[in-house]
């Protein structure tokens, strides 16, 4: 049955430009027709697959561009009845401050910009262009997994790269595991918040998440228990380091706890490990304490930058990297071999360290800014985002709205729910501001709306 506002929803797609990334180009495209009036609230997008297919592009790259506008309060989605909009758009070209989207910030000291033109010209000037731009083994080279595994030995120790596989981001990789590891119908326990990828996946391939109860360390380990001997779940998905969204980190005994669990249960653990490397001090990840059952998810984006769009995916044994490597080419035929090139060139010379660190620090001087002027807030020293629980009195809705009346930009709760909302809350991004000075009074601004009460 056709939706109302089905053939504006043709006519945004035809808008999409196609000269830059292309998510980002969906994202615009779709902001600007709720902005203009041409979608409204209550108007159902087309799925994933037909946008693709309309595109010709992947489907991960439209999952991506749909789970930023989730996270942009732009939309939201309930598994079986597809994405709708949500509202208006949130207005970049208006002044918002976006407080959203979580990136890392600009690193200290470094011009991401200056590094990536040094780089890709001596890419350029020793390697044969017509083959950089051919087609390249789907999941990296021996030499592009062995960078994979050299990235990944602080937080998983030695790795065989033979079980490294290098993907075109993290929904990629996530995209190819649920793809793998679940059948329709079946079933993923993940935490009651979750990642916004993980519900457009969960919608778009029939998958059922459901929420298992957590503490300030995360997954509790005996609920975690019940529920693999009641549903026998499918695969188990958990953020253990600076969880997104609620911004709480698993310590190495509650990972070993995790990592029991699930080896008895012998359901298969999705570690989505995408804040691991951004502690001075990485945590073991839990893989190192279930390595027959968990798959490992790094992406580069929120260590370093999402432009160089590739992840790194650790499966338990050679074999099982084999069987992950063709779901792989199923979701996305493979990374862009230009940025594959250019992330294993900043991990051997050590470029990557060095950006890590300088995200660190920025990361570490925004959480500061937080803690002083949000002090109920929750997360790490060196948390991309910090989580705030919110007065019984305001609701998501009211929030967003008092929020954009002051030019900013937020994402709460019913973006990352499984199921019925059961806390209401908000992550405040710290990230994405140009400058320190911007977020200081984004967040100013933050405090006073919430010492203003709901009204």
């Amino acid at each position: 049955m056709d939706c109302p506002g089905s053939w504006q929803v043709d006519e945004w797609l035809t808008r999409v430009d196609r000269s830059g990334p292309v998510y980002l180009a969906i994202l615009k495209a779709l902001e600007t027709a709720i902005r203009e009036g041409e979608l409204h609230p209550g108007d159902r997008l087309p799925p994933q697959r037909t946008v693709a297919a309309k595109l010709g592009v992947d489907f991960t790259t439209v999952t991506r561009a749909y789970t930023a506008a989730r996270e942009r309060g732009l939309v939201e989605g309930t598994v079986g009845r597809g994405t709708f909009v949500r509202g208006r758009a949130a207005d970049d070209e208006a002044g918002l401050v976006d407080l959203g989207m979580n990136l890392p910030p600009p690193p200290q000291g470094l011009s991401l910009a200056a590094l990536l033109g040094e780089t890709g010209g001596a890419i350029l000037a020793k390697t044969d262009v017509a083959a950089l731009m051919a087609y390249h083994p789907g999941a990296g080279s021996l030499g592009q997994r062995a960078a994979g595994a050299q990235w990944l030995a602080p937080c998983l120790g030695v790795v065989d790269p033979d079980r490294v596989l290098v993907c075109a981001g993290a929904q990629a990789a996530l995209a190819a595991l649920v793809t793998l590891l679940v059948p329709r119908g079946g079933a993923v326990v993940t935490e009651p918040l979750t990642y916004p990828g993980l519900i457009a996946l969960a919608g778009h391939l029939g998958v059922e998440l459901v929420a298992c109860p957590v503490d300030g360390e995360g997954m509790v380990p005996d609920a975690l228990a019940r529920l693999c001997a009641e549903r026998d779940p499918s695969a188990v998905y958990c953020i253990p380091t600076q969880q997104n969204p609620a911004a709480y980190t698993m310590g190495e005994a509650r990972r070993r706890e995790i990592a029991a669990v699930v080896s008895r249960a012998g359901a298969p653990l999705i570690e989505d490990d995408a804040y691991g490397r951004l502690p001075a001090q990485p945590l073991p990840a839990i893989a190192r304490f279930a390595p027959n059952q968990a798959w490992h998810v790094a992406t580069l984006a929120k260590a370093l930058t999402p432009g160089l769009r590739t992840a790194f995916l650790v499966a338990p044994d050679a074999d099982m990297a084999r069987r992950a490597e063709r779901a792989l080419r199923a979701v996305a035929l493979m990374p862009a071999p230009l940025m594959t090139a250019v992330a294993t060139r900043w991990i051997r010379e050590g470029v990557a360290e060095a950006v890590l660190a300088g995200v660190r620090a920025e990361a570490v001087a925004r959480r500061a800014i937080a803690r002083e002027l949000l002090p109920a807030a929750r997360g790490d020293a060196e948390s991309l985002h910090v989580w705030l629980d919110l007065p019984g009195a305001w609701d998501g809705r009211r929030l967003r709205e008092a929020a954009r009346d002051r030019g900013l930009s937020l994402v709460t709760a019913d973006s990352f729910a499984v199921g019925l909302l059961g806390r209401n809350g908000m992550r405040i991004s710290l990230g994405g501001p140009a400058r320190q000075a911007v977020l200081r009074e984004a967040l100013t601004g933050v405090a006073a709306i919430l010492a203003g009460g709901p009204g």
